[in-house]
């Protein structure tokens, strides 16, 4: 006789709503359901800084962006994730899902990391809207940027000057992402 543990498959209906009644925000990753975790201060600061500008940048080319508390939906994984930071240029019908985003954030934590860098990335990489795909350091002063060109993705690292985005026609210095 053995001891299985039962792992309990929802469909992408249940998780939607059951996260309209939650606490707590949850990720879907094909059937799963995994808790958030509350983030640093310093992450907070870097989000609200970058949030801040690639909202500006977007509500200038008639797009609009969101962060934190916004869910994007991966069709080609069957998942829903909460990106630090989301622009997008499409009318979304869903008030709660961005469908076609042009441009994601993740800023990197220690328990996020390895998962942000990993599965999140391959997953964001096939939406067909989205252009960039932006992974920021806590702890350190660099920048990822991953582009969409043509059929591929280029990464662009900026560790000096200015963090720009070609989705949003923005440069941010990237000193301004980490003052204090």
């Amino acid at each position: 006789m053995t001891n299985a543990l039962r792992k309990f498959w929802i469909s992408p209906d249940e998780y939607l709503a059951a996260e309209q009644r939650a606490e707590v925000r949850h990720e879907y990753v094909d059937g799963e359901v995994f808790a958030m975790v509350g983030a640093s201060l310093r992450h907070a600061r870097i989000v609200a800084r970058f949030g801040h500008a690639i909202r500006q940048a977007a509500l200038r080319r008639g797009c609009d962006a969101f962060y934190n508390d916004v869910k994007v939906r991966v069709d080609a994984a069957n998942a829903y994730y909460y990106p630090d930071v989301v622009a997008t240029c499409a009318a979304d019908e869903d008030p709660y899902v961005v469908k076609d985003p042009v441009l994601i954030v993740e800023v990197l934590s220690d328990s996020t990391e390895a998962i942000d860098r990993r599965e999140k990335r391959a997953n964001y990489q096939k939406i067909p809207s989205l252009r960039e795909i932006v992974l920021v350091a806590q702890d350190d002063h660099r920048v990822e940027i991953y582009r969409r060109d043509g059929a591929h993705w280029v990464a662009d690292i900026v560790t000096e000057g200015d963090v720009a985005l070609t989705s949003l026609d923005l440069a941010l210095p990237l000193d301004a992402l980490y003052e204090d």
